[in-house]
């Protein structure tokens, strides 16, 4: 399949879309008591699906042609939430082929609902069957369209009353520098796509930050990465992890359903054009006549615009381009 160069890829993240439709009381027996007490207080006036709606339509209009959700696509992991949230992300037009899907720590809420959201956005977090692992693990997850290669993980975990911190895990970690460093992605722009964020304070935070923020930074030093995109603080933080060939950006974004009027954490999405480069997956490229190893040039990021939602209008129009 060919895909267009330049590439747009959208990020949005924490949705957290809300459907109580069959739940019981028992549900609640757990975690769940507190969480569902802040949706009646706050979130669940605060995110509102009409909101997503009309950000999916956006990105519908303008023709993006990849998406990245940073998770948390449900409040408390309930089975109505996950059916919900399914049907709202099945309205993107480029499909889940084109949409990668991880979850975060609201989409693992409680231990019993481990695996759900693998099953119930199992198409949206699927491999490429060529990058498959051979024990069944489902992260990472690697996609390559064009000359942009996404890297889906999984921080999220169960965490006590109050907490919300993330892991990536040694394994996970060891099969994230194997497949940074895969000769198969020296030509690629490669993103990291996770929910907690892997740099700066919030990273740090030891009640909602990423446990093994350290051992993270490490593989991206040794590998590196174009650009690494997050969740989870419904706010615009932009830090950066040492690479082997300069700083990686790593980005987090408001979330795209917040309907409060708050300048600070209003619903926004972000779009990266991605230029292409020079050389292929392997750096070579005909030079007179036959295919020779030439100076790699990975594709590079070539505009960064932030989109709004606008209340008054009920759409989403630009805010920022960088």
């Amino acid at each position: 399949m060919l895909y267009p160069t330049p590439v747009r890829l959208a990020h949005l993240t924490d949705v957290h879309l809300l459907a109580l439709d069959g739940s019981r009381l028992r549900d609640f027996v757990n975690k769940r008591w507190a969480g569902g007490l802040n949706i009646l207080v706050n979130r669940g006036r605060h995110h509102l699906a009409e909101v997503f709606d009309a950000l999916v339509d956006d990105i519908n209009a303008l023709g993006i042609e990849q998406v990245a959700c940073t998770g948390d696509v449900t409040n408390l992991s309930l089975a109505s939430e996950f059916r919900f949230a399914r049907a709202h992300f099945d309205r993107i037009a480029v499909g889940p082929a084109n949409t990668l899907c991880v979850p975060g720590n609201h989409d693992n809420y409680v231990a019993e609902v481990a695996g759900v959201f693998e099953e119930v956005f199992a198409p949206y977090c699927a491999p490429d069957p060529e990058w498959s692992w051979p024990d069944g693990a489902a992260w990472p997850a690697v996609r390559v369209r064009g000359e942009l290669a996404l890297v889906g993980l999984t921080t999220s975990q169960p965490s006590g009353l109050l907490m919300g911190h993330g892991t990536v895990g040694a394994e996970q970690l060891a099969r994230l520098a194997q497949v940074l460093a895969d000769l198969r992605l020296a030509g690629q722009f490669r993103v990291v796509v996770m929910h907690h964020p892997s740099a700066g304070r919030h990273a740090r935070s030891f009640r909602r930050g990423l446990r093994d923020h350290a051992a993270f930074a490490d593989v991206i030093r040794g590998v590196g990465a174009e650009l690494i995109l997050h969740g989870h603080e419904h706010l615009d933080l932009r830090n950066q992890l040492a690479g082997p060939d300069g700083p990686v950006p790593v980005h987090g974004v408001q979330s795209g359903s917040y309907a409060i009027d708050s300048g600070r954490r209003r619903a926004r999405y972000r779009v990266y054009t991605i230029e292409p480069g020079s050389g292929g997956p392997t750096g070579l490229r005909p030079v007179g006549g036959e295919a020779k190893r030439s100076p790699l040039i990975r594709p590079r990021l070539a505009r960064v615009e932030t989109r709004t939602w606008r209340p008054a209008r009920a759409n989403f129009e630009v805010e920022a381009v960088l």
